[in-house]
């Protein structure tokens, strides 16, 4: 009688739990000017998929990309993006049960134009990638979340593409941890390189020069944002110029390349604005964004071999679909249309992949980046 009354008290517990969880989506912007608002905070209603605005902050300048620590507690930003020869991270305070969100400090990254910002799983690392002037930073995080000053800068002063309009120097564009977190990927669309340097979260300086591995992508690929499947055998990296996903096998810690295939109709032959890329929780499907004629969401079934096979296309409801987010319980794509200032969600049917619009568009102005997050 009593271990059947265990076993009903652990599961209403359980049951309670999963029921009171919360999902919060986060959104940098283009604000263009401090004083209005940069970082926005959602609550996402997890069964209609209905978005309802928490709070926002207006203390920074141009979030052009967004990462939520690992607890929940802390939000960082690539800010200052888009200005001329300046760059910084910021960080700010998340507080689930209150719903405020609260500035705490900033820290110049040491290069131009800030695209991307990760943070490790343990949360006492930041890396930054910036565009404009090639580098990595790597910031240590202080136990009160605020951002301590660089540990560790490396500039990529070499390298170019065969696009002269858009690789006339080396232009990295993101910073992705393996799934291990030991090793950092580096995808440099301007010299068609996806580096890979060691990581050790314990020591002073985290990072290990090593220009002297990585692969060459294919010519005039400009890769730019990479993903992983959850084993971390696979990666996944989208490429902005070819309009291309290249499949690479990662089960020896080295980037293979098993297949290439478009992000686009077979009609569409130039004008590739690739973005995007992400997995579904259950790992079955993978999903693109494509900005510039096309603004769509390109949709593939991943096959048992890992490779692609595309299913279909889903418009967004926009203009230039800078990044997208699927939520933790796979149901919801939500994508950030920055040209047309909204934000569109999409419910998923996670049978065959595709999408459905749910409701209106959310009005964001110029939406930059979009991260979700249980709590």
């Amino acid at each position: 009688m009593k271990i059947q009354n265990i076993a009903l008290l652990l599961s209403f517990l359980i049951f309670t739990n999963l029921y009171s969880q919360r999902e919060f989506v986060f959104f940098g912007s283009y604000n263009w000017e401090k004083g209005s608002e940069a970082v926005y905070v959602y609550e996402l209603d997890t069964e209609t998929g209905k978005l309802t605005k928490v709070v926002s902050s207006s203390e920074v300048l141009n979030p052009g990309y967004i990462t939520v620590s690992p607890d929940g507690k802390y939000i960082y930003a690539s800010s200052d993006a888009k200005i001329p020869n300046y760059g910084t991270v910021s960080s700010f305070a998340f507080d689930a049960d209150k719903k405020t969100l609260t500035f705490l400090n900033q820290q110049k990254t040491g290069g131009e134009n800030p695209v991307y910002v990760n943070v490790d799983k343990s949360g006492k690392w930041l890396i930054n990638a910036t565009y404009n002037k090639a580098s990595i930073s790597v910031f240590p995080i202080l136990d009160n979340g605020k951002i301590d000053s660089i540990a560790q800068h490396f500039e990529f002063t070499e390298g170019s593409g065969v696009n002269p309009a858009r690789q006339e120097k080396a232009h990295t564009h993101s910073v992705v941890f393996t799934p291990d977190y030991s090793s950092v990927l580096f995808a440099d669309l301007g010299a068609d390189k996806i580096l890979q340097y060691p990581f050790e979260a314990n020591q002073k300086q985290p990072l290990t020069d090593n220009k002297s591995t990585f692969i060459n992508t294919k010519p005039g690929s400009g890769p730019r944002h990479i993903t992983f499947s959850k084993d971390g055998k696979l990666a996944y990296s989208i490429e902005e110029l070819a309009g291309m996903i290249s499949v690479y096998d990662f089960s020896e810690n080295k980037l293979k390349e098993i297949q290439r295939i478009a992000t686009h109709p077979d009609k569409v032959k130039e004008g590739f604005e690739s973005s995007d890329v992400h997995i579904s929780p259950d790992g079955k499907f993978l999903y693109a964004s494509n900005r510039g004629k096309e603004n769509n969401i390109a949709i593939f079934k991943i096959k048992e071999d890992g490779t692609l096979e595309s299913i279909g296309y889903q418009k967004t409801g926009g203009k230039h679909p800078r990044t997208f987010a699927i939520d933790e319980t796979g149901k919801f794509i939500i994508v950030t249309n920055v040209n047309s200032n909204n934000v569109t969600v999409f419910k998923r049917n996670q049978e065959t992949g595709l999408l459905k619009k749910v409701g209106r568009p959310v009005k964001v102005n110029h939406p930059t980046c979009v991260k979700t997050k249980m709590y």
